[in-house]
């Protein structure tokens, strides 16, 4: 067993906000057997790791064959099943491959924290020699020491790292060599030496937190820098804890450098090296070898496993690159990583915006990047070539998003189109399957890693959508939808109304991360302007119509118009040309309630919304209606109020005061027989009634509205109405069922007066009685 610790330095955190390098450990555990095409390692506990790689002697020795492992959940003790690794995919170039040490190896696979490893490695055939020096790697990605921030997301210029410290605590790990796991498996001992200094510190001068996009959408592209002044101010040489320069110190950066270039498209956002807790020291040492400028973009995916916590995204980065560093790389191969959320990572150091040669496409690393995404992404059913341990998954928009970001801005430095630009690059190796030393090959400037090398990298789900990426990356943005206005508006019809101010929401399908921003337009002309992230933003209006739509910029620079919306400004508040009347209606009176009916008319200059009642009670009713039918209490003043209000907010009242009354038969002129009866039914407790043909009661009362007060039956005849002198009807007062205190007949004037209300006893035939109880009256 050997065991290395990668990054044992601990020192000041630069702009990222990152607590310092993260210490990484990989413990390598040997592999045995006699038999020449079988070799294992016995179920044992093991020191605490998350990752695991299997390496052999010999950068170009192949492993022709199946390794297979099986990790103990440090949570929970289970055992895994057997979990199959994977042929590695990426490589460097034959001048970081051929260096003494280089060891070759399967994909590492991300475990989760892990406390027990199992391993066996089987030749494809019975006389297939397994290589040399087989030993699996148990990687402890560490953890940011306490109160970083090591994990988010940064703006392009913010990094920088100064590592002051180098830790060179190594650590011993033993265990039960038994060929099954049990639950009495010895732990191994761990190493507990931990970063100890704080992260404190000022962001490197001239670099900035973050990129923003300022310029308004539709003018010209802003040029954005492609790099730091200094990359030695963003990547200062690691020293030891008293200061002075370790013996790996990176140097000054190589004069000259690649030639600055800008970019039409800002930057995205990315967790840099510090931001995820590289140590600096534990790379080779120097600056990377350059191209002359990035034409490919050669998608992967990291054959790990899918199931993890974004949260876990950082200590997957690290762990790769210690066991990228652990098989004698020079640094981690991928120039990017992005993971499931969309966050982009920092990979090989040397200058995001430089032309970074990577380990990541033998043969063709050199004016291309590599970015990986972190997980599987082979077909859902195991259609893909070469079976993966763990099931694929289509990859989700938030990872196509950034992936194409990248892209754009990249290919924003050279002006090529990254929808449907074309590039060629030579094979640098000389057996690379399928490819020439060489010759020149032509590739879409986004291509998935199969493009170029023999292999099933990135998985079929995320092949499939190479053509997405390059429709995001290009733009336009799709299609946008205003879907509706609120924070004062409201809709009324097609068209929303407010008294000045309103919230215009909106949606497209196309991910934030490609769009720079939104403006909306208030009748052709930008009101507001918001990120790429938002989906509303506050205007406000004059009065009259407007056309409100949203236009969307893509990183590129071209845009897309919504269709329009009708938005009206009004502060006028609405009318009652016609003031509230009152009148009695038919209905059953008692001493405390006469059924009336208050009528109006109310108008608005733009769009009436609704009327409500406030007294003598509540009520609510639509724009269209006029009247309202409520009961008011008899011998007081009672007010009857109205407010109206418009779609916009506007609101006017009205109101009236009237009276009712009931009068009964008391102050009555009489004709003919009337017999007087008493009952509780009755207002008043009594009533008078007749059944003598052309017996004549009259009331003279002075108001605007009366109504005549009866009880009703079966035996109950028919009376004429007489108003001032002039007949007007013939009531029936027949009922199927005995009715009391009933309003049956009504008249309202434009105006109080002083009228005589008469009525006649019919004698109807074998039911001529009529029953009088009063009348009501509003003055």
């Amino acid at each position: 067993m050997a065991t290395v610790a990668m990054a044992g330095s601990s020192g000041r955190a630069g702009a990222s906000g990152a607590p310092g390098p993260v210490r990484t450990r990989v413990h390598s555990l040997s592999l045995t057997g006699a038999d020449a095409s079988l070799k294992t390692l016995g179920a044992r506990s093991t020191a605490p790791f998350s990752m695991v790689g299997v390496t052999w002697n010999g950068a170009h020795a192949k492993l022709r064959g199946t390794v297979e492992v099986r990790t103990r959940s440090a949570a929970d003790g289970h055992w895994t099943s057997w979990l199959k690794m994977q042929q590695p995919d990426e490589l460097p170039d034959a001048a970081e491959l051929n260096r003494p040490g280089v060891r070759g190896g399967m994909s590492p696979m991300w475990s989760g924290p892990s406390n027990g490893i199992q391993v066996r490695a089987t030749g494809a055939g019975k006389t297939a020699a397994l290589p040399a020096g087989l030993r699996v790697d148990l990687v402890d990605p560490g953890k940011p020491a306490a109160g970083g921030t090591q994990g988010s997301g940064m703006g392009l210029a913010a990094y920088a790292l100064d590592a002051t410290a180098t830790d060179t605590a190594t650590a011993t790990a033993g265990g039960d060599t038994s060929g099954a796991p049990a639950a009495t498996d010895s732990a191994s001992p761990t190493d507990s030496a931990s970063p100890t200094d704080s992260a404190s510190a000022s962001p490197s001068p001239g670099s900035t937190a973050s990129a923003s996009v300022s310029a308004s959408p539709g003018a010209s592209p802003t040029s954005w820098p492609s790099q730091l002044p200094s990359l030695s101010q963003a990547y200062p040489p690691c020293t030891t804890s008293s200061g002075s320069p370790s013996p790996s110190a990176s140097p000054a950066p190589p004069d000259p450098m690649p030639a600055a270039t800008t970019s039409t498209v800002a930057p995205p956002t990315v967790v840099t090296r510090a931001g995820w807790g590289a140590d600096e020291c534990a790379r080779e040492s120097g600056y990377p070898t350059y191209g002359s400028g990035v034409k490919v973009m050669f998608v992967h995916h990291t054959d790990t496993t899918n199931d993890y916590s974004c949260a876990d995204s950082p200590a997957i980065v690290r762990g790769i690159y210690a066991e990228h560093l652990n098989q004698g790389w020079r640094d981690l191969g991928y120039n990017f990583l992005v993971d499931k959320c969309g966050t982009v990572f920092e990979g090989r150091f040397g200058g995001m915006a430089l032309p970074v040669v990577g380990a990541q496409t033998y043969g063709f690393n050199t004016n291309s990047m590599g970015v990986a995404a972190i997980g599987t992404y082979t077909d859902l059913s195991g259609g893909d070539s070469t079976a993966s341990t763990f099931p694929g998954a289509a990859p989700s928009q938030a990872m196509l998003a950034s992936i194409a970001r990248i892209a754009a801005w990249k290919f924003g430095m050279t002006g090529v189109n990254p929808g449907t630009g074309t590039a060629s690059l030579p094979e640098g190796s000389s057996d690379s399957y399928g490819f020439t030393l060489g010759n020149n090959y032509s590739f879409d400037v986004i291509s998935g890693h199969r493009n170029g090398f023999a292999t099933d990298c990135p998985g079929n789900q995320l092949y499939n959508v190479l053509s997405t990426i390059r429709s995001y990356a290009a733009g336009p943005v799709g299609p946008v939808s205003v879907t509706g206005m609120s924070g004062g508006a409201v809709k009324s019809g097609t068209s929303y109304y407010t008294k000045g101010a309103a919230t215009v929401s909106w949606t497209t399908a196309t991910p934030s991360a490609v769009i720079s921003g939104f403006d909306v337009l208030v009748d052709g002309k930008a009101v507001a302007h918001t990120s790429g992230s938002a989906r509303s933003a506050s205007i406000s209006v004059a009065a009259g119509n407007h056309s409100v739509q949203v236009r969307a910029t893509h990183v590129r620079g071209t845009t897309t118009l919504s269709g329009s919306l009708t938005l009206v400004g009004d502060t006028t508040a609405p009318t009652f040309p016609t003031a509230p009347g009152v009148k009695v209606r038919t209905g059953t009176v008692n001493s405390t309630a006469v059924p009336v009916t208050v009528t109006w008319k109310a108008a608005d200059n733009a769009a009436l919304a609704k009327v409500m009642a406030t007294s003598p009670s509540s009520a609510t009713f639509g724009p269209t209606v006029t009247s309202w039918n409520t009961v008011a209490k008899p011998g007081s003043s009672d007010l009857f109020a109205l407010k109206a209000y418009d779609v916009a907010g506007n609101t006017a009242g009205a109101s009236v005061s009237r009276t009712p009354t009931i009068i009964q038969e008391t102050s009555t002129t009489r004709t003919g027989t009337w017999t007087h009866r008493s009952g509780t039914s009755y207002l008043g407790g009594y009533s008078y009634s007749s059944s003598s043909a052309n017996a004549s009661i009259s009331w003279t009362f002075t108001g605007r509205s009366v109504a005549w007060i009866v009880s009703r039956a079966s035996t109950s005849g028919q009376a004429y109405v007489y108003v001032d002198g002039t007949k007007v009807t013939t009531v029936d007062l027949k009922s199927s069922t005995t009715q009391y205190r009933q309003a049956i007949w009504t008249k309202t004037w434009s105006s109080s007066a002083k009228h005589t209300l008469k009525i006649v006893v019919a004698g109807t035939s074998g039911r001529p009685t009529v029953t009088t109880d009063g009348i009501a009256t509003i003055g």
